[in-house]
């Protein structure tokens, strides 16, 4: 297994951000899983309307 590691530099703000975006990505990720896992989505048409319908749901996907 190949592992890059690079140190990045920013601010604060975009270090933020960016911990913002990845538990979004987490918790969507984790809702599709549940939603396929439970057999209510047989297809990846049905996930990604579920996709959708929880970016509705939260608006703090807007802020980022």
């Amino acid at each position: 297994m190949l592992v890059f590691e690079f140190k990045t530099y920013g601010k604060v703000l975009q270090f933020k951000a960016i911990d913002e975006a990845i538990r979004t990505t987490q918790f969507i990720r984790n809702k599709a899983i549940k939603l396929w896992i439970d057999g209510q989505a047989k297809s990846w048409v049905e996930l990604s309307r579920h996709c959708a319908l929880l970016a509705a749901l939260f608006p703090f996907a807007d802020k980022l």
